[in-house]
């Protein structure tokens, strides 16, 4: 494990990624959406919660990611980790203009991300329901104040265990104080995503990651990150700068905190903990 507190070590295991930050000054976040495309997304994100969209840049990069998340599970390294990589920065860096305009130029980065290698073969499933911050993530008119953004890095399926979310306007306790769990499974929405596309909801809504079927023909791979406005108290701390190309130190000691942050989710193993602990104090 010591061997991995060194860029020399990721470098030579993922020759494929970057970590000079070159990915993320090429223009990746350049690309605006059209204005009747973003006034969609608004309006389905007011709506319904949530909206799907696609990018023409994700595609390639993506398929690295699952390339280095499965060779990650098969040598026993959480694959959070790649989040030392350039790649998974560069692929919501790519979707500035969306967050730009959904959350206002001066939105944040919080340190809150996650990436996900669901095993069919172990009828493993994504987190169980959940809503990531409930009420509080929206203003009083009900515009959000932070956002999830989720990529799939391989094709999502229901037999794999693909996104479901509960549509807000279907949903009796979206933005209320009461957090409970409809029953009415027909309100309940399969997301299939295939890479290239992306989903995004405000923090408000029901949504999960169901269990796969060992007849899937391969894992749901996934990774999110959390995005909030710039002109509220930080939901968790260290904010970050949109489009920051941060140092190797720095994104190790974040990934050592969403292992801790996120142990609750999953058995974590005394010596990963030790490690994290240590790593996240610097």
């Amino acid at each position: 494990m010591e061997a991995m507190r060194t860029e020399g070590f990721w470098r030579e295991k993922f020759p494929e990624l970057t970590l000079d930050g070159a990915l993320l000054d090429g223009g990746v976040a350049n690309h605006i959406p059209p204005s009747h495309q973003l006034s969609r997304m608004r309006n389905q994100l007011h709506d319904e919660g949530y909206f799907r969209d696609a990018s023409t840049w994700l595609e390639a990069v993506v398929t690295r990611l699952a390339t280095a998340t499965s060779r990650c599970v098969a040598e026993g390294i959480p694959p959070q980790f790649l989040f030392l990589f350039d790649e998974p920065w560069a692929c919501f860096y790519s979707l500035h203009g969306v967050l730009g305009d959904l959350l206002g130029k001066e939105y944040r980065i919080l340190p809150d991300f996650w990436l996900w290698h669901i095993d069919p073969r172990k009828r493993e499933a994504g987190w169980k329901p959940h809503r990531d911050k409930g009420m509080m993530a929206l203003d009083k008119d009900g515009t959000p104040l932070s956002l999830t953004v989720w990529i799939p890095l391989t094709e999502a399926l229901p037999i794999n265990g693909c996104m479901y979310i509960l549509p807000a306007n279907w949903d009796p306790y979206y933005n209320t104080p009461d957090q409970s769990i409809p029953q009415d499974l027909t309100c309940y929405r399969a997301l299939p995503a295939v890479p290239g596309e992306y989903l995004c909801w405000n923090q408000a809504v029901l949504h999960y990651g169901a269990r796969s079927s060992p007849y899937a023909p391969h894992p749901r791979m996934s990774m999110a990150l959390e995005f909030q406005r710039g002109d509220i108290p930080p939901f968790n701390t260290p904010l970050l700068d949109p489009l920051v190309s941060l140092p190797f130190e720095q994104r190790f000691r974040l990934v050592c905190k969403q292992i801790l942050q996120y142990q609750h989710m999953y058995p974590l193993a005394p010596e990963l903990e030790a490690f994290c602990r240590q790593g996240l104090a610097g």
